[in-house]
């Protein structure tokens, strides 16, 4: 294995410790953010443990296509010295980066979603009321008539 592509394994591994910091960062994140009584809140250890094994199968995918597979004795140094620079310097920026996506991207098509729910409601609402007014003088019909039907008989 040359120089180079030693230095090149070694980079890889400090990219896959920031994008795990990033990425437990967000699921931290997330779990403090929801409330007390949503699922997400109650589920957080479990959100934890699985971000964690999704970390572990990126890095070992990034070891595949870098290395074949082949895993060195510095690797965790470097994944751990690049989740501790994720924590001193890119932190705030990708905060910041994903503050800018949330107000952008999620939060229209969320409104957008929640629009076209509350449209599809209120349509389904209408139907349901002009259903129960077509059909108001049937069971009113029906109760009375059921009523003389199905009357108790003294013994």
């Amino acid at each position: 294995m040359s120089l180079s592509l030693q230095f090149l394994s070694l980079l890889a591994m400090i990219g896959t410790g920031i994008v795990a910091g990033a990425f437990m960062d967000m699921i931290g994140t997330g779990t403090t953010h929801a409330g007390n009584k949503s699922l997400i809140k109650k589920r957080a250890i479990w959100l934890e443990i699985i971000g964690w094994i999704l970390v572990g199968c990126g890095t070992f995918y990034i070891l595949y296509l870098v290395r074949d597979g082949a895993w060195r004795m510095y690797d965790p140094f470097a994944q751990i010295s690049g989740m501790l620079l994720y924590v001193s310097f890119f932190h705030k920026p990708f905060r910041l980066l994903g503050r800018i996506l949330l107000m952008i991207f999620v939060k229209p098509v969320w409104f957008l979603i929640c629009f076209v729910l509350s449209i599809i409601r209120q349509i389904i609402l209408f139907i349901v009321k002009v259903i129960a007014f077509l059909s108001g003088p049937f069971v009113r019909k029906f109760r009375v008539n059921s009523r003389k039907v199905f009357k108790k008989r003294p013994n």
